[in-house]
């Protein structure tokens, strides 16, 4: 259409629109965000969406999916070895696998980044205490710190989050406080502060904005180690207890019949597998976009 305006000044576009035009010309970001948005939708909506109850037994036992000549499309991924539907416990496990694991990274997060941003805006004794005991715990794998946790708290679903959390939250106070402080070291916030800035001016105008990519990065991994970490405390039965339908726990309970009825193993640890994916290809192209134009 045509414009009887002389001034066809283009518009400038704003800080999300740039993020979005980034991610959306990564393929793989948008498959992984779609993805992802599945599994959230099925996480939030997994009582209505499983056909059967989890916990509810049957005879028809080791029943093949339903690709299998002895299949049946009732038990659309087959049965375990005593009647229950995989996959109305695959998807009830999204909520407590998945979704616990973002519920932990969202909790680590905001608590970490907190002691992280201000334990990185001060200097001293304690400042150098912290930096210390950071690189200790550090050293420590999450997954054994996780262990060592249920070990004193005792093993249960809300013990094995809290477990998880503790452990990730060195993780992200560490690479926000080195953020922080290299941050405080640019030439800019020396400016700034040298023409009167204050701390929380610096905070909002110029560190926050600058520690999105590694927020993210660290987010993104913190989410990964979260579903290893809860599966894997599940199959060393130091989490979610038998008969719950994690997968962790579900692949611990049929890792014998792994000749017998191998769909019992392999379906679970496909799940853990694709959300570890589909985590990662969402933050990695959100840390692509981040700092596109910056690199």
């Amino acid at each position: 259409m045509l414009s009887n305006n002389i001034y066809q000044e283009d518009r400038i576009p704003g800080q999300f629109e740039r993020f979005w035009r980034s991610y959306r010309a990564n393929s793989l970001a948008m498959f992984g965000l779609w993805c992802f948005a599945i599994l959230l939708l099925v996480t939030l909506s997994a009582q209505w969406l499983a056909p059967h109850d989890p916990l509810m037994q049957s005879v028809h036992r080791l029943q093949p999916p339903s690709w299998h000549p002895e299949g049946s499309v009732e038990y659309f991924l087959g049965t375990d070895d005593i009647g229950r539907d995989i996959l109305s416990r695959l998807i009830i496990g999204t909520q407590l696998t998945f979704g616990s694991g973002l519920l932990v990274m969202l909790i680590a997060t905001l608590i970490g980044c907190t002691i992280g941003i201000f334990a990185g805006m001060t200097k001293g004794l304690l400042s150098s205490t912290l930096n210390h005991l950071l690189d200790t715990v550090m050293s420590i794998p999450s997954i054994l710190l996780a262990i060592i946790f249920v070990a004193f708290l005792g093993t249960g679903e809300f013990n094995i989050l809290l477990a998880i959390c503790l452990a990730l939250i060195p993780r992200f106070i560490r690479s926000v406080y080195i953020a922080v402080n290299a941050e405080m070291e640019k030439d800019y916030n020396i400016a700034a502060r040298l023409d009167g800035a204050n701390n929380f001016h610096l905070l909002w105008s110029s560190i926050l904005p600058n520690l999105s990519t590694v927020i993210a990065a660290e987010m993104t991994l913190a989410a990964s180690m979260a579903i290893l970490d809860i599966s894997a405390l599940g199959f060393l039965e130091l989490g979610a207890q038998a008969p719950t339908p994690e997968w962790g726990t579900m692949l611990g309970d049929s890792v014998d019949l792994i000749y017998l009825a191998p769909w019992t193993v392999t379906l679970p640890g496909l799940f853990i597998m694709f959300s570890v994916i589909i985590i990662n290809l969402v933050g990695e192209g959100v840390r692509h976009s981040l700092s596109a134009g910056t690199e």
